[in-house]
């Protein structure tokens, strides 16, 4: 291609913003997408020696929940490990993401998130999440108990704003003493509040959601299941048109039921597919180490090592969001739906508005699958990445 020149594709299946067009030409000048045509007689001469793509193009994937991945980690003071673990979620189709922190002391934090800042700033990442340390230590998962503290609405805001604009979202558990405080002070910041490693019922649910919570940190996990009498969090999570939930469509987490029910109770405009990745994504099985804490990777399955070498809670997870798209696609979900859960809803619900949709004045941020949902190719802002296609 000429530089300065257009870069047409003239596409099998696009899926757009208004819904799939078949035999379509998509017209990228430079990093965004300036048009997108059905196939005519004029567009399909003009686009002659356009590129053609047989498979389903998609919006980039949107990843606002992973913690590292390719032997790498987000919790770092070393800016290259993070771009390492970037680059390797890119290749796997993630072309925005939101990096994770775990639990950790407030001045660990403060380091990590100062390392983090500058590549917020040029665009490697979309914002940070602080996953802990206000969360529950009856559903903390894969974090360290000792480091567990109530979100003082003064300690958070403090954090928010030593962080210098760049925290985007902060999980935690509204049922603390200083809960509902916090969740009205984040948003008064423009940070986004999740609940999530709750003991939340259902009544300090609704109450957090009244206070101004709009996303739920990996649906049924870390927090209460669902009982009849008990409902717990979940149904109200579920069907509360003010959140958006998270979901880890990795096999392991959720049984396909689960999703289903999920997917049908909340609808593709309510999920958000997310990794939940550590370090040990795309690593062989072995020991890693998140938060401080050991964890064991069997049979790509992250558990916490314990003290006696049996294996605990669940620690994050291997996932890669092109493997994500992949078994939704599996489970009967047809692409153009899967493709909003993995793009469009996570970029709408974080207002991350120059992605998440295929239209002009979008960047060019594309996947390509084929017919069962599986990563063919990449593309950020109008150029090819070298991806790693899943195998089928």
């Amino acid at each position: 291609m000429i530089a300065g020149t257009p870069l047409r594709l003239r596409c099998r299946r696009l899926v757009t913003a208004s819904g799939v067009l078949d035999d379509a030409v998509l017209v990228i000048e430079g990093p965004m997408i300036t048009a997108v045509e059905t196939a005519t007689d004029d567009t399909v001469h003009a686009a002659g020696d356009a590129e053609r793509i047989d498979g389903w193009v998609v919006p980039g994937f949107v990843d606002t929940h992973c913690h590292g991945g390719g032997g790498a980690t987000y919790a770092t003071t070393e800016a290259d490990e993070a771009r390492k673990a970037r680059q390797f979620h890119r290749e796997h189709g993630t072309t925005t993401a939101i990096a994770s922190l775990v639990s950790a002391d407030l001045d660990t934090l403060a380091a990590q998130i100062e390392t983090l800042r500058p590549l917020v700033a040029t665009g490697e990442f979309a914002g940070i999440h602080l996953e802990g340390p206000f969360l529950s230590s009856h559903h903390r998962g894969a974090h360290d108990p000792a480091l567990l503290r109530d979100p003082d609405p003064a300690v958070v805001t403090g954090l928010i704003d030593r962080a210098g604009g760049v925290v985007e979202m902060i999980t935690l558990a509204p049922e603390r003493p200083g809960g509902l405080a916090a969740i009205e002070a984040m948003v008064a910041r423009g940070v986004i509040a999740a609940i999530g490693h709750t003991d939340a019922d259902d009544s300090q649910t609704a109450a957090a959601l009244d206070a101004g919570v709009t996303v739920v940190t990996h649906l049924f996990n870390a927090m209460p299941g669902l009982h009849h009498r008990e409902p717990g969090p979940v149904p109200r999570l579920l069907s509360d048109p003010r959140a958006m939930i998270e979901l880890i469509a990795d096999g392991f987490h959720l049984h396909p039921q689960v999703i289903a029910v999920a997917v049908a109770a909340a609808g593709a405009d309510r999920v958000s597919l997310v990794t939940d990745a550590m370090a040990a994504a795309g690593m062989p099985d072995g020991d890693f180490v998140l938060g401080g804490l050991r964890v064991a990777v069997r049979d790509a399955q992250a558990r916490l090592l314990e003290s006696d070498g049996s294996l605990g809670s669940i620690a994050g997870s291997t996932l890669t969001m092109d493997a994500a798209f992949a078994r939704l696609v599996d489970l009967g979900q047809p692409i153009e739906r899967v493709a909003a859960m993995a793009a469009t809803t996570p970029a709408r619900w974080h207002k991350l508005d120059e992605v998440g949709e295929v239209r002009p004045g979008r960047r060019a941020d594309l996947c390509v699958v084929n017919d069962r949902g599986r990563l063919q190719r990449v593309m950020q802002s109008g150029s090819w990445v070298a991806s790693r296609a899943t195998e089928g």
